[in-house]
């Protein structure tokens, strides 16, 4: 008697639900990878950025930013150009929103601009009160 060779339905069934537990399993951390990438380099920004204004504030005396010109009074502390801030949707990245308050500051909602910076206390933040992608429960102006 001749035996055929191959698989049955219900196999090839339980191979593709086998394969679509594991798809549905490895994307999301995919998608956490990609928000994880995108937290970090915005932590880097605003170490490179802060550092940037102790420094200033350490040769010169006085904070930057007084002409409402932070990327311009610290060009010669970083490398390159000013960075952009890569969430929030700001209508200018790489631009900034200048306070002269005593306390915090805090970002916006809605941002017009990328970053917030107090020229009272030298504060530098994310102009923007949302969710962290890598960590929910943080916001991206608490960075």
């Amino acid at each position: 008697m001749l035996k055929k060779k191959g698989f049955t339905l219900v196999e090839l069934v339980v191979v593709i639900l086998i394969l679509g537990i594991l798809a549905a399993i490895a994307v999301p951390k995919l998608f956490s990878t990609s928000g994880m990438a995108t937290d970090n380099g915005l932590r880097t920004s605003l170490t490179t950025i802060r550092n940037a204004i102790e420094l200033y504030n350490a040769e010169t005396g006085a904070l930057p930013g007084s002409t409402d010109d932070l990327p311009g009074d610290l060009i010669d502390y970083v490398r390159g150009s000013f960075p952009k801030c890569d969430v929030g949707n700001a209508v200018t990245a790489d631009g900034v929103k200048y306070t002269d308050a005593a306390g915090s500051i805090t970002g916006e909602a809605t941002p017009a601009m990328g970053w917030h910076y107090n020229k009272t206390t030298g504060e530098f933040i994310i102009n923007f009160n949302g969710a962290s992608k890598s960590d929910a429960t943080v916001q991206y102006d608490q960075f």
